[in-house]
């Protein structure tokens, strides 16, 4: 039982390091081939075009267009399809978080640790504060307003954290978003 959990708990501490926050991805399209060709990327409310955090988040999402074929239309330039995107961050409190658990007769109430059986810990603290990040694109044809394709994701990171701030939030948004472009329409997944 002891080489049990001495092995679990290895395999816990292994998984929180290599990982990141996990996104959350749906995509909608009309399930006919998307040419890539030029595109232009604006923001899904006019008056945020000029902000300095709309071009952080542009330059993204245009980075990741290029990387799955698009060319960004040069200049003021106004090309027949158009990456609409918008980005929006909620603060939130979250459970506490444990520093270290494993899940063999524990178990876990309010803010306090619990633990049954022969192997299980929990050492938790205080609620944290959690900072959550949506990416919204919309690929549509300027000339009839058509959207032929829209990709949502969303994270969530402990606030103050390196994955909580909002250019490394939106590149993780933006490449999970476009991983396997188009994607399968409707269906909602899990990217780490």
């Amino acid at each position: 039982m002891r080489k049990l959990a001495i092995a679990m708990l290895g395999a816990a501490t292994l998984a929180g390091c290599t990982t990141g926050p996990s996104t959350q991805v749906t995509r909608f399209h009309l399930n006919q081939p998307i040419a890539t060709g030029q595109i232009s990327v604006e923001p899904m409310i006019a008056a945020d075009h000029g902000s300095p955090e709309f071009q952080t988040y542009a330059s993204i999402v245009g980075a990741e267009l290029a990387r799955i074929g698009f060319t960004e239309a040069p200049g003021l330039a106004k090309s027949e399809q158009v990456a609409v995107i918008q980005v929006d961050r909620a603060f939130f409190d979250g459970p506490p978080r444990s520093s270290f658990s494993i899940g063999i007769g524990g178990g876990s109430y309010g803010y306090h640790g619990g633990a049954g059986g022969s192997v299980g810990t929990t050492i938790a603290g205080k609620p944290t504060q959690n900072v959550s990040t949506r990416l919204i694109v919309q690929i549509k044809r300027r000339s009839d307003g058509t959207t032929i394709w829209e990709g949502r994701a969303e994270t969530a990171a402990r606030f103050g954290t390196p994955d909580s701030q909002p250019d490394a939030a939106v590149h993780r948004l933006a490449s999970a978003v476009f991983q396997g472009f188009p994607g399968v329409s409707g269906r909602t997944i899990t990217v780490k």
